[in-house]
């Protein structure tokens, strides 16, 4: 089934269409084949494969699909030095909990740099934040996950990494 939005000139539009669109997805959501792809790429990457045929053998995949996905697929790295990246997340308008979040971005070594939250409606906040990646900064995939365990939160999502 393919979405279509409203393009800006009226006329509509396949997302599929868009060809150099990007997603930021969690990894449950991608297809195993091309976690194999990324698996392969760092095999060849550290050497410890020699070919391409050596690396797609050793993750179980086709030449064929990895040629197919190679470039299509990059890890998110989550410690990018330097790079601003925007949570967004929704939580209960629980007095502290604001606080307790914050206090995981810190002990995570985060930089905060603008924090949003909008008025809470049907006593549920939206939060923005923006954090700078540092070079002690610790995994921001951890970070994502301990705040996602905490009570209160609904969810937290990456909106943008620049």
């Amino acid at each position: 089934m393919c979405t279509e939005y409203e393009h800006s000139q009226g006329e509509r539009k396949s997302i599929v269409e868009e060809k150099g669109k990007y997603f930021l997805v969690k990894q449950k959501a991608v297809p195993e084949v091309l976690l194999k792809v990324v698996e392969a790429k760092k095999l060849l990457e550290s050497e410890k494969v020699m070919t391409i045929q050596e690396a797609t053998d050793v993750v179980g995949i086709s030449r064929s699909s990895f040629y197919k996905y190679k470039d299509d697929i990059l890890p998110f790295y989550d410690n990018t030095k330097g790079k601003t990246v925007t949570f967004v997340l929704q939580m209960d308008d629980e007095q502290g909990l604001l606080s307790d979040l914050l206090r995981i971005v810190a002990d995570y070594k985060a930089n905060i740099l603008t924090i949003y939250q909008s008025i809470p409606v049907n006593s549920i906040a939206t939060l923005t934040l923006s954090v700078e990646v540092r070079a002690n900064t610790g995994s921001l995939s951890s970070m994502c996950e301990e705040m996602e365990a905490m009570a209160g939160i609904h969810y937290v999502k990456i909106l943008a990494r620049e």
